[in-house]
């Protein structure tokens, strides 16, 4: 899981060396997210100290607002979600997006098995502990929505709801991979990946940032900027060389809204229509027409909506 062009650009260089649902249309819906916002007086950057080390993030809103926590997916980092802190903030709600493991220096460590899932899912735990929320609100896109599922099925005392983008359940998902060609066909960039370093990892930085569908230049040169330090590309592709999505079959018993889009080309429909066998609590599909993978970025203010009302729901229903 990883990103639309963005993830088609790297794959590009690495194959060179490398359940109600609704169906929502958006193609004309404005796509550019503001890079300008991370400097706005309204989103702040903030650390997180954990016992696994320290995560930098982006956050706004007031703090003692609801809390809800952000997962970014890859190439991406907490400040993916720029566009959606701002509205959460207009709305009272206290927004926080973590740049996750590997992303942040402070917790980048050594070895391809500290970035299993179940380490990340551990993180979610540690970074809402240190912020002092006893409960609170989880979204996550691409690898923050697989880090998210399982947080959700395994914290539900904790999550009082959570927003799925672009990636199914892990146990849809899984069962994809094994069953359906057409999502194995689109998982192949994978493989690439997964080499061992630092052969994606040479083929990439050499080649500067792809272009990420709907997203800025601007934001694109940022997120290549920061994987091109020493050590951050090689811990997000370590992401992909730890995990293959198997042994996640927990069901989610929290309220549920999952946003997919009916163009992406990284995950295929038996997932995401797969996904409601996998949630026992209110469950919503929205499939987003015309719309490729990096749905926050490229439809901000679809998203942002989607995610409010959701909230809203999720607020009066527990």
């Amino acid at each position: 899981m990883s990103i639309s062009t963005s993830r088609r650009g790297f794959v590009r260089l690495a194959g060179a060396a490398l359940a109600g649902t609704a169906a929502v249309g958006v193609a004309g819906a404005a796509r550019a997210a503001d890079a300008t916002a991370i400097g706005h007086r309204r989103i702040s950057r903030v650390r997180i100290r954990t016992a696994a080390g320290t995560f930098g993030a982006v956050a706004a809103g007031p703090r003692h607002g609801r809390p809800v926590l952000l997962l970014h997916g890859f190439p991406e980092f907490g400040i993916e979600w720029e566009r959606q802190l701002i509205g959460l903030a207009a709305a009272g709600y206290r927004a926080v997006a973590p740049d996750q493991r590997g992303y942040s220096p402070g917790v980048r460590p050594v070895g391809v098995g500290r970035y299993r899932l179940d380490h990340a899912v551990t993180d979610v735990a540690a970074i809402a502990d240190s912020l002092g929320w006893r409960r609170f609100d989880l979204v996550g896109h691409d690898w923050g929505a697989a880090v998210g599922w399982i947080a959700a099925a395994r914290y539900a005392h904790r999550v009082r709801s959570f927003t799925a983008v672009s990636v199914p359940h892990l146990g849809a998902f899984a069962e994809a991979l094994r069953g359906d060609p057409v999502q194995r066909e689109a998982s192949k960039y994978m493989d690439r990946f997964r080499q061992p370093s630092p052969i994606p990892e040479d083929m990439i930085l050499a080649s500067g940032p792809p272009p990420l569908p709907g997203v800025p230049p601007e934001k694109c040169a940022e997120y290549f900027r920061r994987l091109s330090e020493p050590g951050a590309l090689t811990a997000a592709l370590n992401w992909y060389r730890a995990n293959d999505f198997e042994g996640y079959p927990e069901p989610v018993t929290v309220p549920t809204l999952f946003v997919a889009s009916t163009l992406d080309p990284f995950v295929a429909p038996s997932g995401v229509h797969a996904t409601h066998r996998w949630v026992t609590g209110p469950y919503r599909l929205v499939n987003l027409d015309g719309i490729g993978h990096h749905i926050p970025e490229e439809v901000p203010e679809t998203m942002t909506t989607l995610l409010l009302t959701h909230l809203a729901g999720a607020g009066s229903a527990r």
